[in-house]
């Protein structure tokens, strides 16, 4: 039996946006495994962490982590909006982000 695990994973798509304006403050997420609006709604209020590796050493490892929340859905295909403590640098679209399993709202 496989072991279970808390984490999910999304994909950073880019910004808020736009025709001419892009938003920065609000990030949004393809989740995995995840294609419609309404699947969406489980993951509404859960944290989210981009991990990335920074070349100085700080607390003894070079990994370190901006978190953030899923605030809403966003259009009908399973993409969510997320906000996080700090804006996601440009150079992360693409990567991806960790989705905890709590808060809980079940």
């Amino acid at each position: 039996m496989a072991a279970t695990t808390n984490t999910r994973h999304a994909r950073f798509l880019g910004f808020k946006r736009g025709k001419r304006t892009q938003y920065e403050h609000t990030a949004l997420l393809q989740l995995e495994n995840v294609s419609t609006k309404e699947e969406t709604a489980f993951y509404a209020g859960k944290r989210v962490a981009y991990l990335y590796r920074a070349p100085t050493e700080k607390k003894g490892t070079h990994v370190r982590c901006i978190w953030g929340r899923i605030t809403r859905s966003h259009g009908n295909s399973g993409v969510v909006r997320a906000k996080f403590r700090h804006n996601l640098p440009p150079r992360a679209m693409g990567a991806s982000v960790r989705v905890m399993l709590y808060p809980s709202n079940i």
